[in-house]
């Protein structure tokens, strides 16, 4: 695990991802490309919530706008290596991480922070991993995309540091348990961000 993301995950990734998405990496980029349009979606959603939050509005304005362009990305890179875009079942990553979110303030934006940034801090981890075991051009794409993860994560820790200075690690602490149970329990659907597939 890289030295950022292992200041907040709980768990690294299983070798038995990390092989399926090497013999499945044509999936993986079209799972890839559907992250990448949600990350950008969960930051606009950040910002229409907390419109009178003119920090984040403006960090996160940024960071979708660099989410959409890793979108364009994956695209391209698509298209280069032949892959066809195709509808995905939606695993059980996000929505299982959400089932631990409070629902209501003052936890609410706390939690929708925290989580970001564990999301963020998996998506290094995995692009580190696969960055180096894929071939070129793949490789080159995931190690780049690895340093913008660690730093969008940083962001949204600092965020959340910024929102609730005295309760922000303990409640990570609870959330990253759950993220990690799902980023490592067997799945029956194989993405990104699933456990290894059963």
């Amino acid at each position: 695990m890289s030295a950022p993301a292992m200041s907040i995950l709980r768990a690294p990734t299983p070798q038995a991802w990390v092989a399926t998405a090497i013999g499945r990496w044509r999936e993986l980029l079209v799972d890839h490309a559907n992250c990448e349009k949600k990350a950008a979606s969960t930051a606009l959603a950040l910002m229409f919530a907390y419109p009178e939050d003119h920090a984040l509005a403006m960090a996160l304005s940024r960071l979708a706008r660099e989410e959409l362009r890793h979108f364009e990305q994956v695209q391209k890179m698509m298209i280069s290596l032949g892959v066809d875009f195709e509808r995905q079942q939606p695993g059980r990553y996000a929505s299982g991480l959400r089932t631990a979110l409070r629902t209501s303030e003052p936890g609410r934006k706390l939690d929708l922070l925290l989580a970001g940034a564990l999301i963020e801090a998996r998506s290094s981890e995995r692009f580190r991993l696969l960055s180096s075991r894929l071939q070129p051009p793949l490789a080159d794409f995931y190690a780049q995309l690895e340093r913008s993860e660690a730093r969008h994560f940083e962001l949204y820790v600092n965020l959340a540091r910024a929102a609730a200075p005295d309760r922000w690690r303990e409640r990570l602490d609870t959330l990253a348990q759950r993220e990690a149970e799902l980023a490592t329990g067997p799945d029956t659907v194989f993405r990104f961000h699933s456990g290894p597939p059963l």
